[in-house]
């Protein structure tokens, strides 16, 4: 290899390096862990558990997600029932100096874990 295009490779992935970093703090941190009263709530588990290590949430919402099969509502639109599973956020308030935790889940069960600022 020439030291010019060395030079100029070296350089390219430096540039990408530091935009890549620049633009991570942009996107929401995610987690798969929570960590509360020493104990950790972890996707896969169930409502029970999460209220048992982290106890009651600050606010908690619930809805019916629609049910899709290859991009088309189950049973397809034609049809009179649509069935959903349920999903329901936790929120968490960490106290001061900590983001805030969103716990979402689906079926009874933990199917994600967001920390954010703000609730979304």
């Amino acid at each position: 290899m020439l030291p010019g295009r060395s030079m100029k490779l070296l350089l390219l992935r430096a540039v990408v390096a530091s935009a890549f970093l620049l633009l991570l703090p942009l996107a929401p941190a995610r987690a798969d862990t929570l960590r509360c009263n020493g104990a950790i709530a972890a996707e896969g588990d169930t409502k029970l558990s999460v209220y048992y290590k982290c106890g009651q949430p600050v606010l908690a919402d619930a809805s019916c997600a629609p049910v899709y099969y290859l991009g088309v509502p189950y049973p397809f639109p034609w049809g009179t029932f649509v069935p959903c599973q349920s999903v329901e956020e936790w929120l968490y308030d960490r106290g001061p100096g900590n983001l805030m935790a969103t716990v979402r889940f689906r079926n009874g069960k933990v199917e994600s874990i967001r920390y954010d600022r703000l609730p979304q």
